[in-house]
């Protein structure tokens, strides 16, 4: 059977969030973050959109479109020519554990900046973190500022996002798993993060965590900065911080 050919209003539709919750599917721009998504999930990409002349990836159906067709399903404010139609795994959404939640887990409560939460996903990608837990108010994780953040590794992780985030934490802790939360009133002792299952909390941009996360806690860790100088970090700074040093614990 023929598949059906999309008007462009569909491809521009999956840049919200309902269109993507409706489809199921989100969009990745640029060959490089498309080249991420084929070496970890392969059969994710759905449909590859592109300009004529553009280097195309084999395997793939394609829709060749002008420049101008491009430049309007495009999110990006230069766009790079090429896009891929891209599966959301089908968990994401869903108030359960994986199976097997691997040894280091990042818990985020109300990120609001889609860019702060790509590079967190980025990060824990690059630092051998197995899956993230979300709460509902974070920001969408397939948005398209999200996934350019996080360059192409919105998908080398498990990812949960779900209003029951606290419940998750909490039965992480039950299995083992040391939960070390940053906060400005925690201390410095990188020894907590010595743990063969660990779980890393990070808060609201303004708000940190809440006392909810932080009494569920093992260990609130704060970063030792010289605070005349600045009163705090940029929340995916100080993620990325800590998850270096949760590597060489």
């Amino acid at each position: 059977m023929t598949k059906p050919v999309m008007p462009l209003k569909w491809y521009k539709n999956l840049t919200t969030r309902e269109g993507r919750i409706q489809e199921g599917l989100f969009v990745v721009e640029g060959m490089r973050s498309i080249q991420q998504i084929v070496g970890k999930r392969p059969d994710s990409i759905k449909e590859l959109v592109a300009i004529e002349g553009v280097e195309l990836i084999k395997d793939y159906p394609v829709r060749i479109v002008t420049e101008k067709q491009f430049a309007q399903i495009s999110s990006i404010k230069t766009p790079q020519g090429i896009m891929a139609v891209v599966s959301i795994p089908r968990h994401v959404y869903e108030n359960d554990l994986p199976g097997a939640p691997g040894q280091k887990v990042l818990v985020l409560e109300d990120i609001q900046d889609p860019g702060n939460l790509g590079t967190l996903i980025r990060t824990a990608a690059a630092f051998n973190f197995a899956g993230i837990v979300m709460s509902d108010k974070t920001a969408d994780p397939f948005s398209p500022k999200c996934v350019q953040s996080a360059a192409g590794s919105v998908l080398a992780l498990w990812i949960r996002r779900t209003s029951s985030y606290l419940d998750l934490a909490a039965r992480l802790k039950t299995g083992g798993y040391r939960i070390v939360a940053a906060s400005l009133e925690g201390e410095s002792n990188q020894e907590f993060f010595n743990t063969e299952k660990l779980v890393v909390a990070l808060g609201n941009e303004a708000a940190g965590l809440s006392k909810q996360i932080t009494s569920l806690a093992d260990y609130r860790f704060s970063i030792p900065i010289d605070r005349k100088q600045a009163e705090s970090l940029n929340v995916a700074v100080s993620g990325g911080i800590i998850m270096y040093l949760a590597t060489r614990a």
